[in-house]
Protein backbone atom coordinates (compact mmCIF):
# COMPACT_ATOMS: atom_id res chain seq x y z
CA UNK A 1 0.00 0.00 0.00
CA UNK A 2 1.38 3.38 -0.90
CA UNK A 3 1.88 6.09 1.67
CA UNK A 4 -0.14 9.27 1.18
CA UNK A 5 1.95 12.40 0.73
CA UNK A 6 1.13 16.03 1.33
CA UNK A 7 0.16 17.66 -1.97
CA UNK A 8 1.11 21.14 -3.09
CA UNK A 9 -0.91 23.46 -5.32
CA UNK A 10 1.76 22.95 -7.99
CA UNK A 11 1.06 19.19 -7.91
CA UNK A 12 -2.53 19.83 -8.95
CA UNK A 13 -1.33 22.01 -11.81
CA UNK A 14 0.94 19.15 -12.89
CA UNK A 15 -1.98 16.72 -12.69
CA UNK A 16 -4.01 19.05 -14.92
CA UNK A 17 -1.08 19.23 -17.37
CA UNK A 18 -0.86 15.41 -17.43
CA UNK A 19 -4.54 15.07 -18.32
CA UNK A 20 -4.39 17.93 -20.82
CA UNK A 21 -1.42 16.24 -22.52
CA UNK A 22 -3.16 12.87 -22.65
CA UNK A 23 -6.28 14.41 -24.19
CA UNK A 24 -4.34 16.32 -26.83
CA UNK A 25 -1.62 13.77 -27.66
CA UNK A 26 -3.13 10.44 -26.41
CA UNK A 27 -0.03 9.83 -24.25
CA UNK A 28 1.03 11.14 -20.86
CA UNK A 29 3.96 13.54 -20.66
CA UNK A 30 7.37 12.40 -19.50
CA UNK A 31 8.99 13.83 -16.40
CA UNK A 32 11.29 15.81 -18.72
CA UNK A 33 8.36 17.30 -20.64
CA UNK A 34 6.66 18.23 -17.38
CA UNK A 35 9.85 19.83 -16.03
CA UNK A 36 10.26 21.92 -19.19
CA UNK A 37 6.60 22.97 -19.19
CA UNK A 38 6.74 24.17 -15.57
CA UNK A 39 10.35 25.40 -15.63
CA UNK A 40 11.31 23.10 -12.77
CA UNK A 41 14.05 20.50 -12.39
CA UNK A 42 13.45 16.89 -13.33
CA UNK A 43 13.95 15.96 -9.66
CA UNK A 44 11.13 18.36 -8.70
CA UNK A 45 8.89 16.87 -11.41
CA UNK A 46 9.72 13.33 -10.19
CA UNK A 47 8.84 14.32 -6.63
CA UNK A 48 5.51 15.75 -7.81
CA UNK A 49 4.78 12.59 -9.84
CA UNK A 50 5.55 10.49 -6.76
CA UNK A 51 3.22 12.55 -4.56
CA UNK A 52 0.44 12.33 -7.15
CA UNK A 53 1.00 8.57 -7.41
CA UNK A 54 1.02 8.15 -3.61
CA UNK A 55 -2.32 9.96 -3.43
CA UNK A 56 -3.81 7.92 -6.29
CA UNK A 57 -4.23 10.84 -8.69
CA UNK A 58 -2.46 8.71 -11.28
CA UNK A 59 -0.37 5.56 -11.23
CA UNK A 60 3.26 5.05 -12.20
CA UNK A 61 4.93 2.00 -13.67
CA UNK A 62 6.68 0.18 -10.81
CA UNK A 63 10.06 1.66 -9.89
CA UNK A 64 9.82 4.37 -12.55
CA UNK A 65 8.34 7.81 -13.08
CA UNK A 66 6.46 6.77 -16.24
CA UNK A 67 2.72 7.20 -15.92
CA UNK A 68 0.86 3.93 -16.49
CA UNK A 69 -2.66 5.20 -15.92
CA UNK A 70 -4.49 8.39 -15.25
CA UNK A 71 -8.05 7.12 -14.93
CA UNK A 72 -9.87 6.57 -17.19
CA UNK A 73 -6.87 6.66 -19.56
CA UNK A 74 -4.24 3.93 -19.89
CA UNK A 75 -0.77 4.69 -21.21
CA UNK A 76 -0.35 1.06 -22.30
CA UNK A 77 -2.44 -0.90 -24.79
CA UNK A 78 -5.37 -2.82 -23.30
CA UNK A 79 -8.40 -4.73 -24.58
CA UNK A 80 -10.34 -1.46 -24.53
CA UNK A 81 -9.68 1.03 -27.33
CA UNK A 82 -11.72 4.21 -27.54
CA UNK A 83 -11.77 6.35 -30.69
CA UNK A 84 -12.91 9.92 -30.26
CA UNK A 85 -12.76 11.94 -33.44
CA UNK A 86 -9.35 11.31 -35.00
CA UNK A 87 -7.73 10.18 -31.74
CA UNK A 88 -7.54 6.73 -30.15
CA UNK A 89 -7.13 6.19 -26.41
CA UNK A 90 -6.69 3.06 -24.31
CA UNK A 91 -8.96 2.49 -21.33
CA UNK A 92 -8.00 0.49 -18.24
CA UNK A 93 -11.24 -1.51 -18.07
CA UNK A 94 -14.78 -1.70 -19.42
CA UNK A 95 -15.99 1.05 -17.09
CA UNK A 96 -13.15 3.34 -18.14
CA UNK A 97 -13.93 2.77 -21.83
CA UNK A 98 -17.25 4.47 -21.08
CA UNK A 99 -15.54 7.06 -18.90
CA UNK A 100 -13.33 8.42 -21.69
CA UNK A 101 -16.17 9.70 -23.89
CA UNK A 102 -17.94 10.90 -20.73
CA UNK A 103 -14.86 12.85 -19.62
CA UNK A 104 -14.43 14.33 -23.09
CA UNK A 105 -18.18 14.94 -23.64
CA UNK A 106 -17.83 13.37 -27.08
CA UNK A 107 -19.27 10.52 -29.13
CA UNK A 108 -16.90 7.56 -29.41
CA UNK A 109 -16.36 4.25 -31.10
CA UNK A 110 -15.33 1.59 -28.63
CA UNK A 111 -13.45 -1.57 -29.57
CA UNK A 112 -13.34 -4.16 -26.82
CA UNK A 113 -12.56 -7.85 -26.59
CA UNK A 114 -14.86 -10.26 -24.80
CA UNK A 115 -13.02 -12.01 -21.98
CA UNK A 116 -14.63 -15.39 -22.69
CA UNK A 117 -13.91 -15.59 -26.44
CA UNK A 118 -11.51 -12.72 -27.24
CA UNK A 119 -13.96 -11.74 -29.99
CA UNK A 120 -13.92 -8.06 -30.74
CA UNK A 121 -17.03 -5.99 -30.15
CA UNK A 122 -17.33 -2.59 -31.73
CA UNK A 123 -19.88 -0.21 -30.27
CA UNK A 124 -20.66 3.40 -30.85
CA UNK A 125 -21.34 5.58 -27.86
CA UNK A 126 -23.42 8.49 -29.03
CA UNK A 127 -23.10 10.91 -26.17
CA UNK A 128 -25.30 9.37 -23.44
CA UNK A 129 -26.52 6.42 -25.53
CA UNK A 130 -24.97 3.10 -26.59
CA UNK A 131 -25.61 1.94 -30.16
CA UNK A 132 -24.04 -0.23 -32.86
CA UNK A 133 -22.44 -3.47 -33.93
CA UNK A 134 -22.13 -6.18 -31.31
CA UNK A 135 -19.90 -8.48 -33.39
CA UNK A 136 -22.17 -11.46 -33.70
CA UNK A 137 -24.24 -10.84 -30.58
CA UNK A 138 -27.75 -9.56 -31.12
CA UNK A 139 -29.04 -6.37 -29.60
CA UNK A 140 -31.41 -8.54 -27.53
CA UNK A 141 -28.47 -10.57 -26.15
CA UNK A 142 -26.72 -7.34 -25.14
CA UNK A 143 -29.95 -6.01 -23.55
CA UNK A 144 -30.24 -9.24 -21.55
CA UNK A 145 -26.65 -8.93 -20.30
CA UNK A 146 -27.30 -5.34 -19.21
CA UNK A 147 -30.57 -6.31 -17.50
CA UNK A 148 -28.89 -9.19 -15.65
CA UNK A 149 -26.29 -6.72 -14.41
CA UNK A 150 -29.13 -4.41 -13.32
CA UNK A 151 -28.02 -1.76 -15.83
CA UNK A 152 -31.46 -0.45 -16.71
CA UNK A 153 -31.03 3.31 -16.70
CA UNK A 154 -31.56 5.08 -20.07
CA UNK A 155 -27.79 5.30 -20.60
CA UNK A 156 -27.75 1.52 -21.16
CA UNK A 157 -30.50 1.47 -23.78
CA UNK A 158 -29.36 -0.46 -26.82
CA UNK A 159 -30.28 0.86 -30.25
Amino acid sequence: MSKHSKLFQSDLAIRHFVYQTIVTTTSPPTVSETAVHFTITENEAEAAYQRLHNNHFFFLEPNTFSIRMANPFSAVPTKFKVKVGTKSYWANCAWDMLGIPAALHQDATIEAQYEDTNEEAVSTLVWHRLAADYSGRSAQEIKTVFQQANLTDTFWEVA
